[in-house]
């Protein structure tokens, strides 16, 4: 029986409230903590493809890609260079423990100005390497910022939106992920034509911009109400709340904000509180969805890139060049999910975009293993087919970009209940890059290995992805976020574990199938 869409009925709460310019601005300037992630993740990609760089720090991947004779699949096949990429993750993940507790103590924005300020340091050192252990250490730096950025920016956004615009604002955080990376690339395609081959210092150092940015913009930025009621200071949080929904009548959703936070202080160890069994739905989604939008296969796609676009014709910048492309491809789709996740709800975009997926990985598959082989040896490749081969490419991106891309990210933000949010989205950053982490680490190795097999792998984990969304993930469309736990409560599996007991506020609520409508109840 599949778990679907909830629906609900007239005892649901509305919160009386508007999207008003000053919440607006401030979502806006505060999803600008994603462009130090995206802003990396273009910028690390483009210099590894740099030919004065790698000659600099990784000169044997050089040598091989100098060789005519080396297999294309394993030409990065560098356990050094892995680890000058994904030394960020595991940072990333250090931090994002250490972010949890500083954000429940002091505040969402205090850990963005950390992310901001060890990001912005990282970039130096990057900018300055002279050597490889410089590189990994600035990376270590980044990756602390990141894993402070990621953790705080995304429940910042979920509180301070109202909940009917919740979903849209928060995928702000993505979009500005997809434009750091657009950005990045862009610069990338152009500082490698700097002469004397020191464009790749330009690239990392760069990343100060953006670091700058969100250091700046945590500095002044209000805090979230339910941050300022977590520690104690309700006079200053009603009015704050009032500001934000662009109303006098907050008292419903004051009242509530106040009873979860009361709630919340009873819990002693956030930590040990999340194995309690009516969070059991939480933590599975805290762990499942970074899990497996990491296994999507987004990675391979990157990849491959290169090469199909320079059959097209862009020559030696073809590796930038495809960047570029696949870049706006990734920030236009993202501006569709922003548009429709709160029309179509979150269910039908992770489906959607899990089909889009599976049918490029299959059809992707077949036309690598047909053309490049065994050996990584395409040959001369037809233009007609590299053109194909290099659409579905762009409609694989548009498919993560408006799914698993940024609901990601958006949907465990917004279901956690305010006693466990900040450990529980530790988890969700923590899964996240643990599982970054690894398959960067072993991903050039598994390409060298499966061949074009490899998107065979990710394809079987997009099937998985997909029927896991559609049995376990209810609808969270349109829901207030302080009444979120209801939606467990209703749902096939999950009312095993959580009963009406546990959130026993704003009935109201009952399932329909296939999502279906609202019901009445």
């Amino acid at each position: 029986m599949p778990a679907v869409g909830i629906a609900v009925g007239d005892n649901k709460r509305e919160y009386p409230g508007n999207l008003t310019p000053f919440v607006t601005v401030t979502c806006v300037v505060a999803a600008m903590g994603g462009l130090i992630f995206g802003y990396d993740i273009g910028i690390s990609g483009g210099v590894t493809s740099m030919p004065s760089f790698l000659r600099k720090f990784f000169p044997s991947v050089y040598r091989k890609q100098q060789d005519s004779i080396t297999n294309k699949y394993c030409q990065y096949d560098s356990q050094t260079l892995t680890m000058f990429t994904s030394s960020l993750y595991l940072a990333a993940l250090l931090a994002s423990l250490v972010a949890s507790t500083v954000t429940r103590k002091y505040g969402r924005k205090l850990s963005m100005l950390f992310g901001g300020l060890l990001f912005c340091a990282g970039a130096i050192i990057n900018g300055a390497a002279k050597a490889v252990w410089m590189l990994i250490l600035g990376r270590i730096l980044l990756g602390f910022g990141i894993g402070f950025a990621n953790q705080s920016v995304p429940l910042y956004l979920s509180e301070m939106a109202p909940y009917k615009y919740r979903g849209a604002l928060n995928i702000g955080f993505q979009l500005s992920i997809t434009v750091g990376i657009l950005i990045a690339n862009v610069l990338n395609y152009f500082f490698v034509k700097i002469h004397g081959g020191w464009g790749w210092r330009l690239s990392l150092g760069g990343a100060m911009v953006p670091a700058l940015i969100i250091t700046v913009g945590s500095l002044v930025l209000p805090d979230t109400p339910n941050s300022m009621i977590e520690r104690g200071q309700h006079d200053e949080a009603r009015e704050k709340l009032k500001r934000v929904r662009g109303v006098d009548d907050v008292d419903e959703e004051f009242n509530d904000l106040v009873a979860a936070s009361e709630a919340s202080k009873k819990v002693e160890h956030s930590w040990k509180n999340l194995l309690q069994r009516k969070y059991r739905p939480h933590v599975a989604m805290a762990v499942m969805i970074p899990f497996f939008q990491q296994l999507t296969g987004i990675n391979v796609i990157m990849f491959y890139a290169p090469v199909l676009f320079n059959t097209i014709g862009f020559g030696n910048d073809a590796a930038l060049m495809s960047a570029v492309i696949t870049g706006t491809v990734n920030v236009v789709a993202t501006m569709v999910s922003i548009y429709g996740v709160d029309k179509w709800g979150r269910r039908f975009l992770f489906l959607e975009g899990g089909c889009q997926m599976l049918i490029c990985q299959a059809v992707v598959a077949a036309c690598i293993g047909a053309k490049f082989g065994i050996d990584g040896n395409p040959g001369e490749l037809p233009k007609w087919y590299a053109i194909v081969v290099v659409l579905f490419f762009c409609i694989y991106v548009a498919g993560f970009s408006w799914s698993w891309g940024p609901l990601g990210w958006l949907v465990p933000s917004e279901i956690f209940p305010l006693e466990i949010r900040s450990a529980a989205q530790s988890v969700t950053v923590s899964v996240n890059m643990l599982f970054t982490f690894i398959i960067a680490q072993v991903f050039l190795t598994m390409l060298c290995h499966l061949k074009f097999g490899i998107f065979l792998f990710f394809a079987f984990f997009v099937v998985l992805m997909s029927i896991f969304i559609y049995y376990f993930l209810p609808e969270t469309k349109g829901i207030p976020i302080e009444e979120m736990g209801q939606i467990w409560t209703t749902h096939w599996f999950w009312s095993r574990f959580v009963t009406d007991e546990d959130y026993p506020k704003g009935g109201g609520y009952e399932m329909t199938k296939g999502g279906q409508g609202p019901k009445s109840v």
